[in-house]
């Protein structure tokens, strides 16, 4: 059974870190591309970031310089560090695996930006 499980999310104020975690198992998770997305509250889920499992990432224009996406294949883990945190970045933030016709997705995780 595969499962991707995504923890540390919380409420922070503005210029504020968070680290997000994704615990993944079930797969051989360093053949696997990884991404992060969120969906903030009225808007459609959007592309953060993405790491090949050789470690080169991309990041989404809104995030870029801010955050950084990084994983453990021996551990079978992703983060997402989350610095300079903005009231925009309030959103869930989900963890996707996919690897040719396989994809998975985590429950997401609960990021608030606020004062």
């Amino acid at each position: 059974q595969v499962q991707l499980v995504e923890s540390g999310g919380g409420l922070v104020q503005p210029g504020g870190s968070l680290r997000l975690s994704c615990a993944a198992s079930g797969i051989t998770f360093s053949i696997y591309l990884m991404k992060w997305y969120r969906q903030g509250p009225g808007k459609q889920r959007e592309l953060v970031a993405v790491i090949t499992g050789d470690g080169y990432t991309n990041y989404a224009d809104a995030v870029k310089g801010r955050f950084t996406i990084s994983r453990d294949n021996a551990r079978n883990m992703l983060y997402l560090q989350m610095n300079s945190l903005k009231p925009e970045d309030t959103a869930v933030y989900y963890c996707n695996g996919r690897r040719r016709d396989s994809e998975y997705w985590g429950q997401g995780t609960q990021v608030t930006v606020s004062s």
